[in-house]
Parts: structure tokens; C-alpha cells; sequence
């Protein structure tokens, strides 16, 4: 597929005989070298499989155990780093026979020309027949994926993917074990600054894709566990401002200049709780990924015009409804500018 080496990784926990048919097609079309991950799979039962493979000429890595989607492709990128002084990247395939020779030969051709760049095949998911779980599972996550993340992806579970081995080196340390390791990948993308290429590819399911491991249920909680960190931190430091609001409310209402109470309540509590997010969003959500100095200065300005902004609106909507406590006030002026102080801190605080 290139003057480089692009092996075809094939992670596979207790596979079909969709594995030996992929293999035999793949060595027939000179899409070589093959590895195949043996995920833990019960050798009473499926190593005849892989013995198969093997014959063909594909290379077998064995995990001892079940460890998992991520496990199985980092060891397959270590074991490619190691044995290709010219390693292009690699292209990852399922073993369900969900993707054709054809389709994984172009995936490769197109991350030959584009090293740099995350190649993902997409499927066509207006097309009929395919299973509803599928079709439910990715699409939400696509929208996750583009609400909070900024990414638009069609299919972001497909495991038909073109890695340069630069990124290969990075995903090594990549967090992720199972499935969502594949989430973390495309999450990396954004904060590494990496292109993503997407090539339409044939949707293939064969009997309603029952041999996929993938459980939209337990696998999806995980993916979305990538998710939770940051909505833990948003509203742990939320419910600081809030207290902290009501609490320095409580003191300055009585004092002579009344009218500017809640400005001064907001900026207080602001500035206590916008120090405790910051190091939390900093050391624990995006794990210290920029320069904190540099992320402090664009964290705390960004602070400082959103506080301005709610005590405003908190102000003007009290005036208007006085009817209301001031911490509802706050609550419904701040949900809607914690959108737009997610979107300022995806785009430009960290990046």
C-alpha cells in the first residue's frame, strides 16, 4: 500500500471464522504484514482460529487474559514500533468481517499520503439494515462528541482507523483499557491539534453484527465516564459559587450602599471558586496538558469577564423580577453562561 511498512492490526477476543476469511483475503491482496491480537480468547475453544491465521502468514500476539480493546491495539503499536524501522503507521480493523479488503487497502493509501492526519473509515448510517443499537450508539455519541467537544465525527465508534506512528508513540500512554481507548483517541486528536480524515467506507454487518463485543449499555457508561471529570468539576465549583454567594449575600445586604450587594457577593465568590476550578480543571480534568502559567492568565481572564457578566444579569434580572431570591436569579443567568464558559475553555483556555 506505500513504500513504507503499514501493518493491519486486528485486535480479536473469541473470534469467528470472519477472522480466517479477513487474513486469507488480506495476504492474497499483499496488504501485509498482518497482526492479529489474540484479546485473552479460551485456547480450548478458539485457538484453532488463530492457528489458522497463523498459517496464512499473519502475526499472533497473545494477551495472557480479556484486557481489553485498548490493551490489545497498544500492544499490537508496540509490538509495530519495534519490528518496522519503517513504520508508516498502521490501519486497525475488526475481526467481525465488518470491513472489506478493499475498504482497509484505501484507509491505508490515504494515511500513506497524510501520516500526520487520524484516518477514519465512516459508514453510511442512513443506509437500511443496519442494527438499531449501532445506529443508536454512534450517533449519540457523535453529538456528545460535537457538543463538548467540538468534534464532528460521523461514526465515531468505527474501528477502521489509518495512525501515523507518531501518533501510535503517543497513544502508548494514552488512558483507556477497552473500548473507550477509542474515544480517548479521537478526544487526543483536538488536544494534539491532528487532522482527521474521513473515508466513506461499506457497511457490512453479518446476522444483526452478534458477534460484537460491544454493549451499548456498559461500553457507552464507559465512554462517557471520559465525559464525567469535567461535569463533576463544573458543578462542584458551581455549588461553591453558590454558597459562597448566598453566604457573603447574607452579610453585605446590610450594608448602607445596597444596591451594589450582589455585585460585590458575585465577585467574591467568584474569585474563590474560579482558583478552586482552575486547579482542578488544570491537574485533574486536562491533567496539565498546556502551560499552567498560560492557562492560568486565559483561565482567569475568562473568569473575570464571565463574573462581570453574571453579576450583571443577576443584577438586571432581580431588578426586573424581585420577586425571586437572588441565588435563582444566578442559577438561570449562570447555566447559560456556563455554555459559553465551556465552549471559551475547550477552544482557547486549554485547547
Amino acid at each position: 500500500m506505500s513504500k513504507g511498512a503499514v501493518p493491519i492490526v486486528i485486535p480479536a477476543y473469541e473470534p469467528g471464522e470472519e477472522l480466517i476469511r479477513l487474513v486469507k483475503e488480506l495476504i492474497e491482496a499483499d496488504a501485509e504484514p498482518v497482526i492479529v491480537v489474540d484479546d485473552g480468547s479460551d485456547p480450548a475453544k478458539y485457538g484453532n482460529i488463530f492457528d489458522e491465521a497463523r498459517n496464512l502468514g499473519a502475526v499472533i500476539l497473545r494477551n495472557a487474559v480479556n484486557m481489553g480493546k485498548g490493551r490489545a491495539l497498544k500492544a499490537a503499536f508496540n509490538h509495530c514500533i519495534n519490528e518496522y524501522d519503517n513504520l508508516v503507521g498502521v490501519v486497525t480493523a475488526d475481526s467481525d468481517g465488518q470491513h472489506s479488503v478493499k475498504d482497509i487497502c484505501r484507509c491505508g493509501e490515504v494515511l500513506a499520503n497524510n501520516i500526520k492526519a487520524l484516518i477514519l473509515g465512516v459508514r453510511d448510517f442512513e443506509k437500511p439494515g443496519i442494527p438499531a443499537r449501532s445506529v443508536f450508539g454512534n450517533k449519540t455519541t457523535s453529538r456528545v462528541m460535537s457538543l463538548l467537544l467540538g468534534l464532528n465525527i460521523s461514526d465515531t465508534q468505527t474501528g477502521l482507523r489509518g495512525i501515523g506512528v507518531d501518533f501510535m508513540k503517543y497513544l502508548l500512554t494514552e488512558k483507556g483499557e477497552r473500548f473507550e481507548f477509542e474515544t480517548n483517541m479521537l478526544i487526543a486528536t483536538k488536544e494534539k491539534d491532528i487532522k482527521i480524515i474521513e473515508v466513506p467506507v461499506d457497511t457490512i454487518y453479518l446476522e444483526g453484527n452478534k458477534s460484537s463485543h460491544f454493549n451499548p449499555l456498559i461500553d457507552s457508561f464507559r465512554i462517557y465516564a471520559v465525559f464525567l471529570k469535567f461535569v463533576l468539576s463544573s458543578l462542584s465549583s458551581s455549588l461553591l459559587d453558590m454558597l459562597l454567594f448566598g453566604f457573603f449575600c447574607a452579610i453585605f445586604v446590610r450594608f448602607p450602599v445596597k444596591s451594589g450587594y450582589i455585585m460585590v457577593s458575585t465577585i467574591l465568590a467568584r474569585v474563590i471558586s474560579a482558583t478552586y476550578n482552575f486547579f482542578i480543571n488544570y491537574e485533574i480534568v486536562f491533567s496539565g496538558g498546556k502551560d499552567r502559567s498560560k492557562a492560568a492568565v486565559s483561565y482567569f481572564a475568562l473568569a473575570v469577564v464571565i463574573m462581570l457578566l453574571s453579576g450583571f444579569f443577576v443584577t438586571l434580572g432581580h431588578g426586573i423580577l424581585p420577586m425571586l431570591p437572588e441565588v435563582c436569579v444566578k442559577i438561570i443567568v449562570d447555566c447559560v453562561l456556563f455554555l459559553l464558559s465551556f465552549y471559551a475553555q475547550r477552544e482557547f483556555v486549554y485547547k
